[in-house]
């Protein structure tokens, strides 16, 4: 008779799983690589034309603009591509739509696994695999610009940046798994999430700074999730936000972590119902 103790916990068994989701995770990704490359690629271009165009807007501005030079700005933009690349989520929500519309999610519910910990694990061994792939060009874009590049002078901030990081991916991939679920009630999610993306391409300081906004748009940037998801973490890298304002934006961003979080249990739980309702 095997020993309770000789058992393996809920935690080994959750670790061991994800760990074998990691791995199938990463060997499935590198059969994408060349379409991670032109990806990157692509998003490099408009890095590029930002060059020109935030030449033209600083020196139409007397030279910087929102306290922004134009060697911060491209150090901005930078740090932008960089981490958008490093920890946004590569159509995680559209997979996890197929898997309840077309019914593999049914065969996911009979094995002993957390689909949520499925997801993450995917999530994050495409991540890893992705940046391993694209380290080349991006490599290649820190050395031509890298007369722009100005490193953290803190030794704090390097620990502080990571939290930030690490919680802005958690918020990037809890919202695309929020979508996903959203297939338990919507057959085609496409203009939801066109939607939701829509907002986050410009709240989330992909297209420029969010601090040269009017001042009346600050409030709302202020408690917006997608400020927290690139935003606010390159503010950190950049050092233009400190003291108090630094750990009450690290509270809001907890915070919208820990909201949305708890979002994406209740609706796997109320689509799950559903699902197991109409015999899925």
């Amino acid at each position: 008779m095997i020993h309770a103790l000789d058992r393996p916990g809920p935690i080994r068994s959750h670790a061991r799983m994800l760990r074998q989701v990691f791995i199938v995770g990463i060997q499935n990704t590198f059969v994408y690589r060349w379409n991670f490359l032109l990806r990157t690629g692509f998003g490099i271009v408009p890095l590029l034309g930002m060059l020109f165009l935030w030449r033209a807007v600083t020196d139409a501005s007397g030279g910087e603009i929102a306290g922004y030079e134009y060697g911060g700005m491209i150090f901005y933009f930078m740090l932008v591509v960089f981490l958008d690349n490093l920890i946004s989520p590569t159509e995680d929500d559209w997979q996890i739509a197929a898997d309840i519309r077309d019914g593999r999610l049914s065969a996911l519910l009979l094995k002993p696994l957390n689909y949520l910990l499925y997801r993450f694990g995917l999530y994050a061994s495409y991540r890893l695999t992705y940046i391993c792939i694209v380290a080349l060009p991006i490599g290649t874009l820190i050395f031509f610009l890298r007369e722009y590049i100005q490193l953290p002078q803190d030794p704090w901030t390097w620990p502080i940046l990571a939290l930030s990081v690490l919680m802005a991916a958690g918020i990037q991939f809890l919202i695309g798994y929020c979508l996903g679920l959203c297939a338990f009630w919507v057959l085609e999610i496409s203009t939801l999430i066109l939607i939701v993306y829509s907002f986050e391409y410009f709240l989330s300081g992909m297209i420029f700074p969010l601090d040269i906004l009017p001042g009346w748009m600050q409030g709302f940037i202020k408690w917006s999730p997608f400020t927290y998801e690139l935003f606010f973490p390159v503010q950190i890298a950049m050092e233009r936000v400190k003291g108090p304002a630094l750990w009450e934006g690290l509270a809001i961003q907890a915070g919208w972590l820990a909201a949305i979080a708890i979002g994406a249990h209740f609706l796997w739980r109320a689509g799950l119902r559903k699902y197991q309702a109409v015999g899925g």
